[in-house]
């Protein structure tokens, strides 16, 4: 695939299109999760009632984060760039929907993307589950492989993998997944470079 061509691109959101500032282990240690297990996937193991409780810490903890979400370097120029070109544009992340618009809003962002091309963690299984992309390439009607997923984790290249698109990692200072990143850029200015 060759990116400056490419027109259907999905974003994850959270230290992609912002900087990054989870602190996944420390979110882990409130909810007595341990540190080697997945957060979403801990939690909806839990009884239901257990679960209520600590996805609804999870969703004001977030929301908060949500709130003073700063873009990362080159992500506002590189989506107006290719929003500007008239390409499809989609968030998949794990967080939740209604956090992904206080985010997309709080970086200047909320205008570039159709409210039904953002999926959150109850809109799609949760990456690198790759049900998300396949949903998006269904409603946009295009097959999977025209799909460009950027991403800063190796849960979105394997979630572009498994679905059989094109994976781009960014805002990192080196590849520690190359056998899963089909592109790298060190962030979204150096990505819009080639595109």
């Amino acid at each position: 695939m060759k990116l400056h061509t490419a027109s259907h691109w999905v974003f994850d959101m959270d230290g992609t299109l912002t900087l990054a500032v989870h602190d996944f282990e420390a979110i882990k240690r409130s909810l007595d999760i341990p540190l080697a297990d997945d957060i979403l996937h801990h939690l909806a193991a839990l009884p239901e009632d257990v679960a209520a409780a600590k996805y609804a810490w999870l969703l004001e903890h977030e929301r908060e984060l949500a709130l003073s979400a700063e873009p990362a370097p080159g992500a506002i120029e590189l989506v107006r760039t290719l929003h500007e070109r008239g390409c499809q544009l989609g968030i998949l992340t794990r967080n939740a929907y209604d956090l992904a618009l206080v985010t997309l809003q709080a970086i200047g962002l909320g205008d570039c993307f159709a409210s039904a091309d953002i999926l959150g963690r109850d809109e799609a299984p949760p990456k690198p589950h790759p049900g998300g992309l396949l949903h998006l390439a269904a409603r946009w009607q295009v097959a999977p492989g025209e799909l460009v997923m950027v991403g800063d984790y190796r849960f979105d290249l394997e979630c572009a993998r498994a679905a059989g698109a094109y994976s781009v990692l960014v805002n990192l200072p080196d590849n520690p997944w190359p056998e899963l990143a089909d592109h790298f850029a060190v962030d979204c200015a150096a990505l819009r470079q080639v595109i």
